[in-house]
């Protein structure tokens, strides 16, 4: 019966001190082979700690539709089982691989909880399901290794970002040059805002939708799109989004529309 890291007590979670203690154990710890039909050798290695290439954990608010979400994502050795602990070791994720999927693993992993409108779960009672401090990533490899990573969630978020141009319900010409425009976003307290996206796309169902995404420079104010870009006659939005250090996100969105 193999033992993961989930397994151990709580006394006995601490990861540096069972990193330090595990790879003392494995190291004294011959590689055993056993002769089996045929003279040949079946040999069994001690499994090795990994760190995920990839682990991240951030809130996301929407400023103009009022609600806020949790998101994860991990990304490592092909894996068969993940565990996400909060910072007091209580299991917030589980993922076990089945079936065929669980022969080959999978190697990334995002998720977004559900977004609830601050009417239906208020700020601080969210923000209380989620605390701040260190969250704990561990994970099984199909070869039988242990994953494992760290994520800081903070409850720093920046201010919403200013939309200045297209306005809100506004009517252009989709054969003009396109101008979106917004007031710089201030760094947080404690922190600075490390990226701005800004994002043009239809404010409808479309089965291939045309999307524009442009990662900008925090100092950054202003976005030019080239005519062509736009249809006639269709709806879209525009949304700004804000990353502070942390990699807390923040998005403020506009709807306008394009003339016949």
């Amino acid at each position: 019966m193999r033992t993961s890291p989930a397994d151990l007590p709580a006394g006995r979670r601490n990861p540096a001190i069972f990193a330090i203690a595990f790879a003392l154990v494995v190291s004294t710890i011959a590689t055993t082979c056993l002769a089996g039909r045929g003279h040949y050798y079946r040999c069994w290695y001690p499994p090795q700690i990994l760190e995920y290439a990839e682990n991240q954990l951030f809130l996301e608010e929407n400023a103009t539709d009022g609600d806020l979400g949790i998101h994860f994502k991990v990304d490592g050795e092909p894996w068969d089982k993940f565990v996400l602990y909060t910072p007091r070791w209580r299991k917030l994720v589980e993922v076990k691989v089945r079936g065929s999927s669980g022969v080959i693993g999978l190697t990334e992993l995002f998720n977004e909880s559900a977004e609830p409108s601050f009417d239906e779960v208020p700020r601080e009672d969210f923000l209380a399901l989620f605390p701040e401090g260190e969250y704990k990533f561990f994970g099984r490899t199909v070869e039988g290794d242990w994953l494992f990573g760290l994520a800081d969630l903070t409850h720093v978020m920046p201010q919403q970002p200013v939309i200045l141009a297209p306005e809100e319900e506004a009517v252009v010409d989709a054969n003009e040059p396109f101008v979106v425009e917004w007031e710089p976003v201030p760094n947080p307290p404690g922190s600075e805002i490390v990226r701005v996206q800004v994002v043009v796309e239809k404010d409808e169902d479309d089965a291939y939708p045309r999307v524009l995404a442009a990662d900008m420079e925090p100092e950054d104010t202003e976005l030019t799109v080239a005519p062509g870009f736009l249809e006639e006659g269709t709806a879209y939005k525009v949304e700004i989004l804000a990353e502070e250090a942390s990699g807390n996100k923040i998005i403020t969105e506009v709807e306008f529309e394009t003339a016949e």
